[in-house]
């Protein structure tokens, strides 16, 4: 009788053991059927410092790590000595969580070999035409992959009639949430608003995220300022344009925090502060939305959520959220005091959104779909 089948799967961002949370519950989900190792950078730079890898409590797959070169530049990282060794067992699978135009995919997609059936992500929702060498790398990690993996419906959409990846086997896949730590906690939000001297019923505009203007904090502030709600407003992130954030605070004394120093362990108490989670995205020439993470871990805490039409955004809200123009202030601002003003209306897109949050972006319910992703995809004939 033959053992579990074999999957390795590697990405840049499994330095850090929360982002290991697929390949976790892919074993956890494929036991028995299934024997998972994540291989991981040693050691990565992250945005403060530098982060090593560790193996985490309970970690139900395997971890390898490796040494990573140039990591401050992440289109040219690569994976140092090990690599071919590591990729030389007898995987039946290797996943490729990096993306195809960036040096590390090429590097796996030329050193995997040839039984081994090879499936790369990708979360570029742009139809890109990319300088050399990136085209070059794009081109040689699909040629050489068996199918590939895009992280929603814009994705596809971008890519799916493109060469290279026209005609590759693909399976639209969702990023995942830990509906375990990311879920409704009414007590740690009534202790994060008491903690900024806000009542429990004060009505609390949320934003979670990068301080970026892609990010559309500007059109946010501009929707606040039309509101004709008494509003709090708490802004949850880091960025440059935490001073712009500042002076808007400066403009509401009392009504507007602005808090930087929170860890992803705390992320879920800081949503379960918020009345509403505000994603106002805007598109540029260069990128637009690629998935919108805080929209799930809102949804998976029961905090209604408002986002804008840029991207990938639309398919994951569905129905248990507001979608708005990106470019309609007016709009946005009419939607917070439609829903600031309907606490019937918030409570349905509440449970609305643990509902979808569980049943579409749960972990367990991602890695599944790997799983079934993988089985579908033939074995590779070899001389």
């Amino acid at each position: 009788m033959s053992g579990p089948r074999r999957l390795l799967t590697v990405g840049h961002s499994y330095v850090v053991s929360a982002n290991r949370m697929l390949a976790h519950h892919m074993a956890l989900e494929g036991r028995g059927e299934w024997s998972v190792t994540a291989l991981a950078p040693a050691r990565f730079h992250g945005d403060l410092s530098a982060i090593t890898a560790s193996r985490a409590d309970g970690e139900a797959n395997l971890l390898e790590t490796l040494p990573v070169h140039l990591d401050r530049i992440p289109h040219l990282m690569w994976y140092g000595r090990g690599l071919r060794e590591i990729l030389a067992r007898d995987w039946d699978v290797v996943h490729c969580w990096e993306e195809p135009y960036i040096f590390a995919g090429a590097q796996l997609a030329r050193a995997v070999p040839a039984p081994a059936r090879f499936v790369v992500a990708t979360f570029q929702n742009i139809a890109k035409r990319y300088p050399w060498p990136l085209r070059g790398f794009e081109r040689m990690a699909m040629e050489r992959a068996d199918g590939w993996i895009a992280f929603g419906q814009s994705i596809h959409d971008a890519l799916g009639s493109r060469d290279p990846y026209r005609g590759k086997p693909c399976r639209i896949i969702p990023p995942g949430v830990d509906v375990e730590r990311f879920h409704p906690d009414p007590d740690a939000g009534r202790a994060v608003r008491a903690r900024l001297g806000w009542g429990p019923d004060d009505p609390v505009v949320g934003y979670l995220g990068r301080f970026v203007p892609q990010k559309g904090l500007s059109l946010l502030m501009d929707a606040l300022r039309r509101s004709g709600t008494g509003w709090r407003a708490l802004f949850v992130g880091g960025g440059p344009l935490e001073a712009d954030l500042r002076r808007f605070a400066a403009e509401y004394p009392s009504r507007v925090h602005v808090e930087t120093s929170v860890g992803h362990d705390e992320v879920p108490r800081w949503l379960n502060a918020m009345s509403l989670l505000c994603a106002p995205s805007q598109t540029t020439p260069a990128w637009r939305e690629q998935f919108g993470r805080m929209l799930i871990e809102a949804m998976a805490c029961g905090v209604p959520v408002v986002a804008s039409d840029s991207g990938e955004m639309p398919s994951v809200v569905g129905d248990a959220g507001l979608v708005v123009g990106e470019h309609d202030t007016a709009g946005w601002s009419g939607a917070i005091d439609r829903l600031l003003g309907d606490n019937g209306r918030r409570r349905e897109l509440s449970e609305r959104g643990v509902c979808r949050a569980r049943a579409t972006f749960a972990w367990p319910v991602v890695a599944r779909a790997h799983l079934a992703f993988f089985d579908t995809i033939p074995e590779r004939r070899t001389p």
